[in-house]
């Protein structure tokens, strides 16, 4: 491999990790990303599976806790009723993305503007709601009554259109719910291994005669950068929300769509 084909993966899996569990939408700048710096894989292979990075990330954070519920399942109502909350919360997005699989890649996928136009919009509405004088009701993301969890799944939808942020949409959805900022964001995380896993199958299986597997080194390299990244930055994440909030996440929104805006008008 030359180090050109080192550095581009590399970084790649690199803004894969450090934008997955944050609220700025990894989906929009990894499609920007590759339409600036003219990179596509086949069937989106590379982009697709280096997500998978992430979420072994984040299992492997929180095996302990995630086993420990499991275990304590058959006889704990608390342990069974979180398992409830997070399968809940996952169906709407299930449904929706087996209906609009389709028009999502094809169409919303392909379009660099737009996802420029949801990265401002989806800045504009956390800076909104994280100003919003909001009082939290639930303060453990384990402890979410399931009417709340299938509402922050409602919200998840939203986040089919690239740009907009599969976390961005929980975590406002957990926020105007009565869900505290450390919470919102937490309960994101564990909401995001069910539908990230099950996006990525579907996905991968919806392309599975167009997938290209030949550059399992570039796969590799994305995949163990956005794994490492990950795990970093949910190290970090709750710690900053819980002192700082999002106000930084809709700012750097805001910048890369306006940025991405002009690349568009200045070299298409």
């Amino acid at each position: 491999m030359t180090g050109e084909t080192i550095l581009l993966p590399l970084l790649l899996g690199l803004l894969e990790g450090l934008t997955e569990f944050i609220p700025v939408s990894s989906t929009g700048h990894l499609l920007l990303a590759g339409h600036f710096l003219g990179f596509e894989s086949n069937g989106k292979t590379f982009e697709v599976v280096i997500q998978l990075g992430a979420v072994l990330a984040l299992l492997t954070l929180y095996f302990g806790q995630l086993w420990r519920v499991l275990r304590d399942a058959p006889h704990d109502p608390q342990a069974r009723r979180f398992i409830a909350a997070v399968l809940i919360a996952f169906l709407p997005a299930a449904v929706i993305g087996v209906l609009a699989h389709d028009i999502i890649k094809t169409v919303l996928f392909e379009t660099p503007a737009l996802i420029a136009v949801m990265l401002v919009l989806g800045g504009i509405v956390l800076l909104f709601v994280d100003r919003m004088a909001l009082n939290p009701r639930h303060d453990d993301a384990m402890k979410l009554p399931v009417r709340t969890a299938l509402a922050i799944g409602f919200f998840q939808v939203l986040a089919m259109v690239p740009g907009v942020s599969r976390s961005g949409a929980t975590i406002v959805g957990g926020l105007l719910m009565g869900v505290n900022k450390r919470a919102a964001a937490e309960f994101s995380f564990f909401l995001s291994m069910p539908t990230m896993a099950g996006a990525v199958a579907y996905d991968l299986f919806k392309n599975r005669d167009v997938l290209d597997w030949s550059a399992l080194n570039e796969i590799a390299i994305g995949f163990a950068m956005a794994f490492v990244s990950g795990a970093i930055v949910v190290k970090w994440l709750l710690g900053y929300v819980s002192r700082h909030g999002y106000a930084l996440f809709g700012w750097w929104r805001i910048i890369v769509g306006v940025a991405a805006l002009i690349g568009l008008f200045l070299v298409g």
